[in-house]
């Protein structure tokens, strides 16, 4: 059976997350659902990352085994035709090897955090980041982000019902760009790590928000960190925001020949 890989991208707000769940409609089901037509068997796929409720897409990579080969511009095209009008769009299909695994045989992953700081409420933008009507200070948050990298016990910062082995993880990368709006500044947060546990980004993030915010000092997330307790963890920011963007091979399967659409 011929294994192909493919970068989604997805609109995460109708969806309950990435994962088949039971009574909820999910990004997998709506993506299988869409090979099924396409496939003589019953499809199951595999994705790089498995996104919450809420949570978007611009580069998640998934994996399944097909009946017969595909050209990929053909397949990317069927499949694009039968998701529509869900909000779930294939944006590259390519052919791998039998042993691609696009969970396993990823290296890394890097997320997005889109935060906008405006008095106004959002409108267009409502859902696809996180609003807050008050001003941010950039710097103690960049000071405050060089605590989480290396390698730490995040148990301060992981969902009480992650399932994860160990809470013990390597941060490899957390930048903080600045957009300037012409009603305010976006803030972007770019996470890159091997793995990320449950919420581990959203609970960052919120504890950064509140250092940039004035309430905490930039060594409070040091403390956090040293608690090891969830009840340390700043607020939790929500899902809107955050955007799965890409996940690392080597070799990557969509730079090769052929490989796009």
């Amino acid at each position: 059976m011929p294994r192909f890989a493919f970068k989604i991208e997805y609109d995460g707000r109708p969806f309950a997350g990435w994962q088949r769940q039971k009574g909820q409609i999910s990004v997998q089901q709506a993506f299988e659902e869409a090979l099924g037509k396409i496939d003589m068997g019953v499809p199951r796929a595999t994705a790089a990352g498995r996104t919450d409720s809420g949570v978007h897409a611009v580069g998640q990579v998934a994996h399944c085994d097909l009946q017969k080969e595909w050209e990929p511009f053909r397949l990317a095209e069927a499949l694009n035709a039968h998701l529509r009008p869900r909000r779930v769009a294939v944006l590259q299909a390519t052919r791998v090897a039998n042993d691609f695994n696009a969970r396993m045989s990823a290296t890394g992953r890097r997320y997005v955090f889109r935060l906008v700081s405006r008095r106004a409420p959002l409108t267009y933008q409502k859902g696809l980041a996180w609003q807050i009507p008050y001003p941010l200070a950039a710097d103690p948050m960049r000071i405050a982000a060089k605590h989480f990298l290396g390698r730490h016990d995040f148990t301060t910062f992981r969902s009480a019902h992650c399932q994860a082995d160990s809470p013990v993880k390597t941060l490899d990368e957390l930048e903080i760009d600045e957009l300037l709006l012409s009603d305010g500044i976006e803030f972007r947060f770019i996470a890159k790590a091997r793995s990320f546990m449950h919420r581990q980004i959203r609970s960052m993030v919120g504890s950064l928000e509140r250092v940039g915010a004035g309430a905490w000092a930039p060594d409070d997330i040091l403390e956090a960190l040293k608690a090891r307790d969830r009840q340390a963890c700043g607020p939790v920011a929500p899902p809107d925001g955050l955007y799965f963007d890409r996940a690392f091979y080597d070799p990557d399967p969509f730079e090769r020949p052929g490989a796009q659409i």
